[in-house]
């Protein structure tokens, strides 16, 4: 127990992007069926993870937006794994926020699973990958994509992962308005009532839109077929109703590399691809002001390979 006492974690928790999302339609367990391709990309929050002695899990962040109660998903994830190990072992997290909230990112996701990665190692309890998604399923619908990350087909939910073989090296420009945030669970209600109007019961049709995206989905995102599109059924909603994402989507399309643009998840985060990071770098630096004069905070990225990583 002294040398667990003595270890420190630091762990990279990175967002997603929607590259991606097709729903389906209204589940009987109140879920959406989905259809997603999840890309990382390197904007990142990163945790800290110490054992205490008092058996307690102790939430800190630089971040004053944040409850850092038992209602945050990092606390969640670790009060379920401590219930699930049946160990009495506590851990002092430190959280440095750097994805925005509310964003269609899915910082929240990250860091849930970031903590499963981080207090299975910093705890000893040697658990699998496999175990590791089984319990992000039960915290949330995104979370199971971080345990490996990278590039992935997102079935089910979310929960169902298929694994892409794919390394694409494009450059990415994000905006989103700090001042506006965006309810996933409001976002699909929403989407439900307009599209929705019944429950979905044709397997079949499911499967066929499933090997439909295995087979097609790299293919659309492929710049040397010069063909690149992204489907985000939930634009249809929040792009209507929200005008910090309509001026995002628009300002983005007038970017004159701007290979193509999208929303990411629920919103109201915006991205525009790039053919690599130094096109994505030199548009964002022309531009930069007017998207500050806009109302919109900015970053470039690149995509990841993998999802949560040990610093």
């Amino acid at each position: 127990m002294q040398e667990l006492n003595k270890k420190k974690i630091i762990i990279k928790s990175p967002a997603k992007i929607n590259l991606h999302l097709e729903v389906i339609g209204k589940r009987e367990d109140g879920f959406h069926e989905l259809a997603m391709i999840m890309q990382n990309i390197d904007l990142s929050d990163y945790l800290e993870f110490q054992i205490n002695n008092e058996a307690l899990i102790k939430l800190e962040s630089d971040c004053n937006d944040l409850s850092l109660s038992k209602d945050n998903l990092i606390v969640k994830s670790a009060n379920l794994l401590r219930k699930k190990s049946n160990i009495n072992f506590g851990a002092n997290i430190f959280l440095r926020k750097n994805i925005p909230i509310g964003a269609g990112l899915a910082g929240g996701s990250s860091n849930a699973a970031a903590t499963l990665i981080g207090l299975n190692n910093l705890w000893d309890l040697n658990l699998d990958q496999e175990t590791l998604c089984s319990l992000a399923s039960t915290l949330g619908s995104d979370i199971p994509f971080f345990i490996e990350g990278g590039i992935q087909l997102c079935f089910g939910r979310g929960e169902i992962l298929e694994k892409l073989d794919s390394n694409f090296e494009y450059g990415v420009i994000l905006l989103k308005n700090p001042n506006v945030s965006v309810s996933t669970a409001e976002t699909y209600k929403k989407y439900s009532n307009r599209f929705c109007d019944q429950y979905l019961t044709d397997r079949e049709m499911i499967e066929n839109i499933r090997i439909n995206l295995r087979d097609n989905g790299l293919d659309n995102l492929s710049f040397n077929k010069q063909h690149l599109s992204i489907k985000n059924d939930l634009q249809l909603v929040v792009e209507n109703e929200n005008d910090s994402v309509k001026q995002a989507l628009y300002l983005l399309s007038k970017l004159e590399n701007c290979l193509t643009f999208s929303m990411s998840g629920s919103g109201p985060t915006c991205f525009a691809l790039f053919k690599d990071i130094e096109t994505a770098k030199k548009e964002l630096t022309a531009n930069y002001k007017l998207f500050r004069d806009k109302g919109y905070d900015s970053w470039v990225c690149t995509f990841l390979e993998k999802g949560i990583t040990f610093v």
